[in-house]
């Protein structure tokens, strides 16, 4: 049975707490060319301003999935194509591993047909999710290979997320984890900024994903990345 982001090569991740660039409109936004957006933030997020960023993708044909960073932001809407949430492997809080997971279950009727997680492995000490979370972020190639194991084999995740969040990280840890997968996609997100950087990731990751970028260049800048993951898949299908 296959998954929807088994096809996908690349996702725009939409901050509800971040307005869009220039002139740009959500509808710019969802005729890139991406394959889904992603609506999730670290910081200062509430339920309306989740569903504010939904109500305006909705109406576009492309995938529409929220990341709620907590149980409380999480928004029950049939516009949504599902749920993609958070579990942080080496993050030194438990409860983004379990915690806000169990309270999720707790208050909630959790619609599991149309939820899924994602292991992530954060790598960017000095980002906010990496503060949040209070991950380990000295992880080798190795480590993270070993952690992308693990979610697969011992966990059975569908989707391992390498997060380098804003900046550019190492092709050979991203590629070392997608040699340990076999069934599970493996995301990659941080620092993709333009066509030679979403090219290059892409030979390794399945998905790429871009946030900042959308909000700080905007979609002529994202569109770009949309044709270096594209054409990084294709010439990776013709030589297979």
């Amino acid at each position: 049975m296959t998954a929807p982001w088994d096809d996908w090569d690349h996702i725009i991740k939409l901050d509800p707490d971040k307005t869009l660039a220039g002139d740009d409109t959500f509808e710019d936004v969802c005729e890139t060319g991406t394959d889904a957006i992603e609506i999730g933030g670290t910081l200062d997020m509430t339920r309306e301003k989740m569903q504010s960023v939904i109500d305006a993708c909705a109406k576009y044909d492309v995938a529409l999935y929220q990341e709620p960073s907590n149980p409380a932001v999480v928004v029950d809407d049939e516009a949504l194509d599902g749920y993609l949430v958070p579990v942080v492997l080496n993050a030194g809080d438990i409860a983004w591993m379990t915690g806000f997971h169990k309270e999720w279950v707790k208050m909630s009727d959790v619609d599991w047909d149309r939820t899924a997680t994602e292991a992530y492995i954060v790598m960017n000490p000095d980002a906010s999710v990496a503060e949040l979370t209070d991950a380990d972020c000295d992880q080798s190639a190795e480590d993270v290979a070993a952690y992308a194991e693990i979610a697969e084999q011992m966990y059975g995740q569908e989707i391992v997320y390498i997060e380098y969040s804003g900046t550019f990280g190492d092709p050979e840890v991203v590629e070392a984890a997608q040699k340990k997968l076999d069934e599970t996609a493996l995301f990659y997100g941080g620092g993709i900024h333009d066509y030679d950087s979403a090219h290059t990731m892409a030979k390794h990751a399945d998905t790429i994903i871009v946030g900042d970028l959308v909000h700080d260049e905007g979609v002529e800048a994202v569109r770009e990345t949309v044709e270096g993951a594209k054409d990084a898949k294709k010439a990776h299908a013709e030589s297979a």
